[in-house]
């Protein structure tokens, strides 16, 4: 069977069993995966243990056994051994980053975050400070609960000055909303770069330049918003029965668990006896900045060694080391933990157990959607994406990755299995010899498609019109439009800057 035709039936499986059947997004992705294995074909197979023998420099009679043995294998074990794979290069990360945004939740340090930025600002940017609060946060913390967080606050607000509620509700979309889908170690973003083999720091700095940037153009959208669409102050409830499941992330909302049992505790004190029982800003913002800050300079330390401007010596080595994803998230995860001292005592022996539990979910998805991507590239994606690509001029790649991803994200909701899904089949673009940019700006086109159109297949739609009292209708005058804003825009600047920038 032909490449694309197999691309085209297990997209079909996937938006087929997420929208119809109501699979969990894991069972799908495996399902997905496990089809694909099973039909590509001895040529492929053989053609990709080839590449990878040479990767692994063998030569001779250890490349030929190489080859036949991984020719041989069975699909389910070819599978199996992706899956592997795949936990081993982000399950730690992600399993850390569950505990750092668990610690910040319930120590409420992210409320901290929020309210300090609120002194500062003002009422008169109190929508600037709730888009950079819901941005700093939702780079550990999944949106769902950013807005959570939020939420209440916009509602205080509005009652305090009587007019913008739209614009304090997308403000928070327009912070939380792009950190969500370009920022690691939100699983989505981290996953394309490991898929697409982008430098975990570079996408980390690409993702909050372009994010930031991203988000600005978005709170102008919100203003314009405001002005044509109004939206009074109403008892806001989450109705899960009416929020269609197929547009849920199946567990890749880690923090949601907990959200309505301590929804009140976020937005208030809740019987804490003063302030001084609340985390100070510096220890709130050392989880977030310390794991940022490490990793960025451990890849500046790494382009400067390979780029001959300075040489290997014992302080790269140790930028090196503690600039490594996971020890730098390990480092950040020492810090979230001396928060634990603030959390309600009833519930402190249980924050990381807590955490790790609904990070499994995460991890779950994650790696099957990575072993889906390493069956498409065995069955010869990227031949086929190189072909396909050879009339496709420059830059206009970027529009073609963002439009293939954008599609699956409208249809099926999920902003994480649209990003999962889409750099499967894009991989082979990251490839290319002949690309002429760096491989993370194909990485942030996918996220930056993964935001439009947020509407009725996606859980965040119906938790947000539900939370802040918005009926279906205004949800899809503000919510949609502005996602739809939030792509283009953070599209349109990600071209510039791989025009400008280029970087290959």
């Amino acid at each position: 069977m032909g490449i694309w035709w197999i691309v085209c039936l297990s997209f079909a499986i996937v938006l087929g069993s997420i929208l119809i059947f109501r699979l969990h997004a894991f069972l799908t992705l495996l399902l997905a995966g496990m089809l694909v294995a099973s039909l590509a074909g001895d040529t492929e197979l053989r053609r990709h243990a080839q590449q990878e023998a040479a990767k692994l420099k063998l030569s001779g009679e250890a490349a030929h056994q190489y080859v036949d043995k991984f020719a041989d294998s069975g699909a389910a074990s070819r599978l199996t051994a992706a899956f592997g794979e795949m936990a081993g290069k982000i399950g730690i990360l992600i399993a850390l980053a569950s505990v750092i945004g668990q610690c910040l939740l319930e120590s409420r340090a992210a409320s901290t975050i929020v309210d300090r930025m609120l002194k500062i600002t003002g009422t008169r940017f109190a929508a600037e400070a709730m888009a950079a609060s819901s941005f700093v946060i939702a780079i550990p913390v999944f949106f769902d609960t950013v807005f959570y967080l939020m939420v209440p606050l916009a509602r205080s607000l509005r009652e305090k000055l009587g007019k913008d509620y739209v614009l304090y509700i997308l403000a928070i979309v327009a912070g939380g909303a792009i950190a969500h889908s370009l920022v690691p170690p939100t699983p989505g973003p981290l996953f394309v770069a490991e898929a697409l083999g982008v430098n975990i720091g570079t996408m980390l700095m690409a993702g909050l330049f372009i994010g930031a940037c991203s988000s600005f153009c978005s709170l102008l959208a919100a203003r314009v918003i405001n002005r044509f669409v109004t939206v009074p102050l109403r008892d806001g409830e989450i109705d899960h029965g009416s929020a269609p499941s197929e547009g849920r992330d199946d567990g890749v909302k880690a923090f949601q668990l907990d959200a309505d049992e301590s929804n009140s505790g976020l937005s208030s004190n809740a019987g804490r006896s003063s302030d001084a029982a609340n985390p100070s800003l510096t220890e709130s913002l050392l989880p977030i900045l310390i794991p940022v800050v490490l990793i960025s300079l451990g890849s500046i330390a790494a382009y400067l060694v390979d780029s001959g401007t300075v040489f290997e010596s014992a302080w790269t080595r140790f930028a090196s080391i503690l600039g490594d994803k996971n020890i730098a998230i390990a480092v950040g995860t020492v810090f979230a933990l001396t928060l634990v001292r603030y959390c309600p005592a009833t519930r402190r022996s249980t924050v990381v157990s807590r955490s790790l539990a609904a990070a499994g979910g995460i991890i779950l998805i994650t790696c099957a959607g990575g072993a889906f991507g390493s069956m498409l590239r065995q069955a010869g994606i990227a031949e086929a994406v190189a072909d396909l690509a050879s009339g496709v001029p420059g830059l206009m790649l970027l529009p073609v990755a963002f439009a293939v991803t954008a599609s699956i994200r409208t249809l099926q909701g999920s902003a994480t299995v649209a990003m999962i899904t889409a750099a499967g089949v894009l991989q082979g673009f990251a490839q290319l010899d002949s690309l002429a940019f760096h491989p993370v700006y194909l990485a942030v086109a996918i996220g930056a498609g993964s935001k439009p159109v947020s509407w009725m297949t996606d859980s965040g739609f119906w938790i947000i019109t539900k939370m802040s009292g918005m009926t279906e209708a205004e949800g899809l005058k503000t919510m949609s439009v502005l996602t739809t804003v939030m792509g283009l825009a953070a599209l349109a600047i990600t071209m510039v800057c791989a025009w400008v920038l280029p970087g290959n």
